[in-house]
Parts: structure tokens; C-alpha cells; sequence
């Protein structure tokens, strides 16, 4: 299976809305992104769906509990067969190495990553929780840590992803939401960047969202990511 760089966020309310898009798109060129929406309504039955039509599937659900609940929660993502799943950094140490136990124990070997900031967040939100780092500093801090514990990776901004390249080790993996192609809306998100900007600055792995799934033809919007990604290659 090509190991794709675009990650398709399914950001669907139910599993017809999601499958619709999803029979659409090919699975050499892409993996998918579940997250807590679409799961809550479609459960691990739809995992398995999409498993089928051999997609590797990013499980989006941002663990962040007591480290024995998530170990628990890890060992049953990873036991739908998922390429990768999360957890919140900010949950601590001992709570992400409680994550990779529960992983390490699993019929399969999935991606463990942890959130750093969440890229909808700016600094004003930061302050409002008494954070007192900038962005930056306490994505490092955050990242540093979730290395320390083990995990493979972390979800990060695009506009991080150079600082932590530069910091960490070379195959800690940099997941990046936020991705725009140069003529997409900005939506929702507040630090972006551009699929060939991310993946200069360091970027293992792109999510993408509706610049693929509202486009009116979403396998030529997908085609055309990957080929603006190739051309740096």
C-alpha cells in the first residue's frame, strides 16, 4: 500500500454521508480521519467498513482521562484495526505511557500520537486557561514530553512543525491539520498552511478536509494535492 501523506478528514454527522464521500476517493491516495462526531454516531462498525475498502484509518478521539481509562480505550481502538490514534499531551507522562501499554497489549500495532494545541486555538485562548507559554513554547514543551513517553508523534500545526523538526527526534512523526491549498477558505482554522509549506516545514503527514470533501469533484481535488505534493519531491 503507497504510504499516501494526505489524510481525508471525514467531518460527517452519520456513516451514509461519510461512505457517500469515501466511495469516492481511492485508497492508494489517501487515508482517512474519523473523529468524535462521526464515530459517536457510526461506532466501530463503520471503521470496519472503511478497513474493508482497505483505507488506513486515523482514529481521531483525543484520549484525555485517568491513565488507567485510557490505557483501556487505547487497547480498544487499536484492537478496530486503525493505522494511528490519540491522545491530549496535556493529560501527562504517565498518562501516555498508560496509552501505549494499552496499544502495546492490542491484536495490532497502531500509530500512538498525542495533541499539542489544538490549531483552532490562538494565544488569547491560551491565556483564558492561564497558560502562560507562547503557542510555540508550549507545543515544544508538549511535544518534548509526549516524545519522552514514547509515543510516535504528535498533532501540530504546520507552522510548528519546523521548530519541532528542528528539536525532535527525525522519525517522531508531525501530523498537521489546518492544511489549505492557496485558493481554500480558511474555515474554522486560525494557523495553516499550504500541503508543499507543510511538508517543507517538516510535516509527516497532512490533514485535509473541505478543500477535498466540499469539492464538486472530490478524487480531482485529492489528485491534484498529490501531485502539488509530488512536484517538491
Amino acid at each position: 500500500m503507497n504510504d499516501s501523506k494526505v489524510i481525508v478528514a471525514l467531518d460527517y454527522a452519520d456513516a451514509s454521508s461519510a461512505l457517500s464521500l469515501v466511495n469516492q476517493l481511492d485508497p492508494s491516495l489517501c487515508k482517512l480521519k474519523v473523529g468524535k462526531e462521526l464515530f459517536t454516531a457510526a461506532g466501530p462498525q463503520l471503521i470496519e467498513k472503511l478497513t474493508s475498502k482497505n483505507f488506513q484509518i486515523f482514529l481521531d478521539l483525543k484520549f484525555h482521562d485517568i491513565p488507567n481509562t485510557v490505557a483501556k480505550a487505547c487497547e480498544a481502538a487499536s484492537n478496530l484495526g486503525v493505522w494511528m490514534l490519540n491522545v491530549h499531551a496535556s493529560g501527562g507522562k504517565t498518562m501516555m505511557q498508560a496509552a501505549l501499554e494499552g496499544v502495546d497489549k492490542s491484536k495490532h500495532s497502531p500509530y500512538l500520537i498525542a495533541v499539542t494545541v489544538l490549531t483552532s486555538m490562538s494565544q488569547a485562548n491560551l491565556d483564558e486557561i492561564g497558560i502562560e507559554n507562547s503557542i510555540e513554547n508550549q507545543v515544544l514543551k508538549l511535544a518534548q514530553l509526549t516524545q519522552l513517553a514514547g509515543l510516535h508523534g504528535v498533532v501540530c500545526s504546520a507552522l510548528e512543525a519546523q521548530l519541532l523538526r528542528k528539536q525532535l527526534a527525525q522519525d517522531f512523526l508531525l501530523i498537521t491539520p489546518g492544511i489549505r491549498p492557496a485558493t481554500a477558505s480558511k474555515d474554522d482554522q486560525t494557523r495553516i498552511l499550504t500541503p508543499t509549506q507543510a511538508l517543507a516545514a517538516g510535516a509527516s503527514y497532512l490533514v485535509v478536509g473541505r478543500p477535498i470533501t466540499q469539492a464538486n469533484r472530490p478524487i480531482e481535488a485529492l489528485i491534484a494535492i498529490n501531485e502539488e505534493i509530488q512536484s517538491i519531491n
